[in-house]
């Protein structure tokens, strides 16, 4: 017997078996819709009280203070903060002074167009050491005696209230007639109008141009440490108006300097910015508004 006939009927039998056993078909996988994932739960946004804010990434004392009209040494006290750049995220600062605390800077809440009582003692926070770098030199300003000061201050806001009826500094749409003496702080026209993004205008000039106070009031801060605004000078006119002059090339007036309508407090210069101009703000109660409505421009 051949080999072939041998080995024939066991092939058949092995085929036969093979094909008992139906055979499954390959799992089929719909990769075009596939099983979408659960949807993020979102962050439960955190209240914060009134008359307090909370601290964002990027925030500086000097600016949250900017933003909210205030000095930012009465920020720094009213929070317990002898260190200016020791703020963290999430932090909650209180906005006003704690009950009985002295008024804000010493400056006294009236309209622009009367002479401002500055107390004889105001209220200071004495800076770390390693925050002493953000202050830019400054001109030495002679100050009159404190007692002095003071007797003349009150002297001359008796005269004025004697002529003048007293004015609401809060009252809204009161403000622009209160305000309408102000000056131009440098001689110039602006290369462009007032917007929301640029919160001011800017008065482009020569190196070394004399900046002078649109108005009367208190230096609350002269320093560098405001990013993008470069020396920078703020000036505190009441409760409810600050004017910022930025880019100098030279500050001429000190923090707790008291400053008169026209007089020179800096000049021009390029300091962080890529042209020599000012950068010159108004802002009401910490809000930007257009100097255009307080300020004669050419």
């Amino acid at each position: 017997m051949s080999w072939p006939r041998l080995i024939a009927p066991t092939v058949l039998l092995l085929l036969a078996g093979c094909s008992s056993t139906p055979r499954q078909p390959a799992p089929i996988v719909d990769h075009t819709n596939p099983t979408p994932l659960p949807a993020a739960v979102p962050a439960t946004p955190v209240a914060v009280p009134a008359g307090q804010y909370m601290v964002k990434k990027g925030d500086t004392l000097y600016r949250i203070a900017l933003e909210h009209g205030l000095a930012y040494r009465d920020l720094a006290s009213w929070n317990g903060l002898t260190d200016f750049n020791d703020i963290k995220i999430g932090q909650l600062l209180r906005l006003n002074p704690p009950q009985g605390a002295a008024t804000p800077s010493g400056v006294e809440v009236r309209p622009l167009g009367e002479p401002a009582v500055v107390s004889s003692t105001p209220q200071q926070v004495k800076p770390a050491a390693k925050t002493a770098s953000a202050a830019a030199p400054v001109a030495a300003k002679p100050q009159p005696a404190a007692a002095s000061a003071a007797a003349k201050a009150s002297a001359s806001a008796a005269s004025a209230v004697a002529k003048t009826p007293e004015k609401s500094a809060t009252k809204p749409g009161a403000d622009d007639a209160d305000v309408a003496d102000w000056v131009t702080p440098t001689p110039g026209k602006p290369g462009k109008g007032f917007t929301e993004e640029s919160r001011g205008i800017d008065i482009p000039g020569k190196m070394g141009q004399s900046i002078v106070a649109s108005a009367s009031g208190k230096v609350v801060y002269a320093g560098s440490g405001l990013r993008g605004y470069g020396k920078m000078l703020i000036i505190k006119h009441n409760k409810e108006f600050l004017s910022a002059y930025a880019h100098n090339s030279k500050l001429l007036v000190k923090e707790g300097d008291n400053v008169k309508k026209g007089e020179k407090i800096a000049e021009m210069g390029n300091t962080d910015s890529d042209q020599v101009k000012l950068h010159f703000e108004v802002r009401r109660y910490g809000k930007p508004v257009d100097p255009a409505k307080y300020i004669q421009l050419e």
